[in-house]
């Protein structure tokens, strides 16, 4: 299972390794930005990962399917995709016939995302969640500012000046504040329909989320969500309700799930260790969680 340990926590250096002759540029372990087509080696992004770091993923040409914790995307043309630390990511479709897949990635390392002057809750988690809308198309202005910052990016990474690591944070500043903008256009028109849920609500939810994302391997209580955020249990699981149709204990339920099925399916670890990875008492308990969600039991979903 070599690409399984490999892959389920990538990063800059990982992603360098698995990609040697990969066309590109960056700087150290903070930024990469890499020029991609059609490659065989793709594949092994079958198996779900995690990326420790933010990653823009922008489609120049052909198609790929995308799955991000529990939603799939259909990447085409001009499409551009933000991914946030926590995210289960799974490329659940090549086409091997599309020899036209073209595709820029840029990583960034959290350390490096730490120092740049950008207020990533602000402008992104208030207007809208990236959880559930990562994935957006370009129209042509967007596109081509787009491709104006990754080639300044670009020249800026190839020349030895200095103070580089200052003009690259500032750029990326740059781009988060302008991509930041073009999701928050997308979602106005959705935010004012008349039943569109309240913008506080929306931002609730989504640090629900959030948190969720970050917590669900050990904590599946709601008291404790809802304490993160100074809300009661039962009003916390009436907001969610209403804003997504689905409750709060669902939603952790489905994400622990996720967890589960990637653990069985794409790791090495024995079902005794994944119970403790997940925090449950004891294998009766995971056993009899898990059952009651997929209708099998972990050792018949691992060797199914």
């Amino acid at each position: 299972m070599e690409h399984q340990d490999i892959l389920h926590n990538i990063s800059i250096p990982k992603f360098r390794k698995l990609f040697p002759d990969m066309p590109g540029t960056g700087l150290g372990d903070d930024i990469l930005i890499a020029d991609m087509k059609y490659d065989k080696a793709l594949t092994v992004f079958q198996y779900p990962f995690r990326f420790d770091g933010y990653i823009i993923i922008y489609c120049l040409k052909g198609k790929i399917s995308l799955d991000v914790n529990l939603d799939s995307f259909q990447i085409s043309a001009n499409s551009l995709v933000f991914n946030v630390p926590g995210n289960i990511i799974r490329v659940s479709g090549v086409d091997p016939v599309d020899k036209d897949l073209h595709f820029i990635v840029v990583a960034m390392s959290k350390d490096f995302m730490s120092n740049v002057r950008f207020d990533f809750n602000r402008i992104f988690n208030e207007s809208v969640a990236l959880m559930d809308n990562p994935c957006i198309v370009l129209n042509k202005s967007e596109e081509a500012v787009c491709k104006m910052y990754l080639n300044l990016a670009s020249v800026l990474l190839r020349d030895n000046m200095e103070n580089k690591m200052e003009a690259l944070g500032s750029l990326v500043s740059s781009l988060s504040y302008y991509l930041g903008s073009i999701w928050s256009g997308r979602l106005s028109e959705a935010v004012h329909k008349p039943q569109s849920p309240s913008v506080k609500a929306k931002y609730i939810y989504d640090h629900f989320l959030r948190l969720v994302t970050d917590y669900h391997t050990s904590e599946r209580n709601m008291a404790f969500y809802a304490d993160k955020l100074c809300l009661t249990p039962k009003y916390l699981s009436k907001l969610v309700k209403s804003v997504s149709g689905r409750s709060a204990p669902d939603w952790i339920d489905s994400f622990v799930i996720l967890e589960s099925k990637n653990l069985l399916k794409y790791s090495d670890l024995s079902i005794k260790e994944i119970v403790v990875k997940l925090n449950f008492p004891n294998q009766s308990v995971f056993y009899k969680f898990f059952k009651s969600h997929t209708g099998k039991t972990p050792s018949q979903y691992r060797h199914e």
